[in-house]
């Protein structure tokens, strides 16, 4: 299918690896020019040489995307984009009553001011240019809170509703905001905390690959491939008429019907 991006320019955020290095893959097999973003040098510039191979043009910002200095990095390397994908780590897991004031702010400006800022930045750019496509990677938590990342879901379901709002007043000049929420992924992260619980459990980490499966409906994690194949779509021409929306990825394991 073709997603009508030929030409066009993407930021991905928090790109290099994980879910953020899955949609920049897709949308550079779209044709899209990709701006990647990380803070790990040798990591980055890896993934920059394999989303060369698209035949698309790749610049590669070495950079926090938390700080006003990464976010005008990303800028200055491409001034007007078509396609943002938000993205970025969340506060480790944590006990609510181990937080103080300013890991709280921390974890805030990660997963709500830092996205909202970069929106802020483009978003006019975009309705003037009649063309825009927001995507933000949040979590399934938003829905379904997990102990212990109280912070990163609070944060991330602010951004939500904050730009619920905001989604609205743009969709007239073809601009879209969505969001992501991902189940488990088979990434990095998740079999480092396969590892941890593993550990904590005192069981092998197949066993508690199993256990983790078990409570997926679709019996397995999801490959990043699959989340940026639909992070592709949402930022398609096709998709001009899907704006203020909350996709679930998880293999079913959010229970809801609606």
């Amino acid at each position: 299918m073709d997603l009508g991006l030929k030409g066009r320019k993407a930021i991905v955020c928090a790109s290099s690896k994980g879910l953020g290095k899955a949609c920049a893959t897709a949308l550079a097999e779209a044709g899209c020019d990709i701006v990647v973003n990380g803070r790990h040098v040798e990591t980055l510039e890896a993934t920059a040489q394999e989303l060369m191979r698209a035949g698309v043009s790749v610049t590669a910002v070495l950079a926090d995307v938390s700080t006003p200095e990464g976010q005008k990095a990303l800028l200055a390397a491409c001034p007007e984009p078509d396609i943002l994908v938000n993205n970025n780590g969340g506060p480790p897991f944590r006990d609510f009553r181990e937080l103080d004031r300013q890991a709280i702010l921390d974890g805030v400006t990660q997963n709500m001011v830092t996205p909202i800022e970069l929106i802020k930045a483009v978003l006019d750019g975009m309705a003037a240019r009649r063309f825009g496509r927001i995507v933000n990677i949040t979590s399934t938590s938003v829905y379904k809170p997990i102990s212990g990342l109280d912070l990163s879901s609070g944060a991330r379901a602010g951004l939500t509703s904050f730009l619920a709002g905001v989604a609205r007043t743009v969709a007239k000049d073809n601009v879209t905001i969505n969001n992501i929420l991902p189940g488990i992924f088979d990434t990095d992260r998740i079999r480092s905390g396969i590892r941890f619980g593993a550990e904590r459990a005192g069981i092998e980490p197949e066993k508690e690959t199993e256990r983790r499966m078990s409570a997926i409906p679709a019996g397995r994690f999801g490959a990043p491939e699959e989340f940026g194949q639909a992070c592709a779509f949402l930022c398609s021409a096709q998709a001009g008429y899907i704006t203020g929306q909350n996709l679930i990825i998880d293999g079913g394991a959010y229970n809801s019907a609606f």
